[in-house]
């Protein structure tokens, strides 16, 4: 197999991944509410099947990274990189102006999880600009 194909593989392998852990989270937060009616058992399961889908799709990100050129490894580090710390650091405060009651509502993951989101897509996108 050539490399451009073999790179393709493993990207669809990575999307793969990620489209089954992303429908597990769903399934377990809503099947809870709308599919089985808060059955312990049930959400349990849900919420082990996406542990184990959110591993496969790490070690398929893994596998994504090592088979990156010198390049695209440099840009996934920095990206990766940049992405953890915002989020650490807005993650934290956002819980402080929960914690201190500034913010009327509860901070959720969710917020924190979306943010992350757009801050590793800008990242790679202005990495893969100035690089490229």
């Amino acid at each position: 197999m050539n490399k451009k194909n073999q790179r393709k593989r493993i990207t669809g392998n990575l999307a793969g991944w990620t489209l089954a852990w992303t429908l597990s989270i769903a399934l377990a937060t809503f099947g809870n509410k709308f599919l089985w009616d808060g059955n312990k058992a049930l959400t349990i399961a849900a919420i082990i099947l996406s542990l184990l889908l959110g591993i496969g799709m790490i070690l398929a990100n893994r596998r994504f990274i090592e088979q990156s050129d010198e390049l695209e490894k440099k840009i996934q580090l920095e990206s990766m990189g940049l992405t953890l710390g915002l989020t650490l650091v807005v993650g934290l405060a956002y819980s402080l102006l929960d914690t201190t009651n500034v913010i009327p509502w509860d901070a959720e993951i969710s917020f924190l999880v979306i943010f992350m989101g757009i801050c590793y897509m800008t990242a790679i996108a202005v990495n893969n600009s100035r690089y490229r």
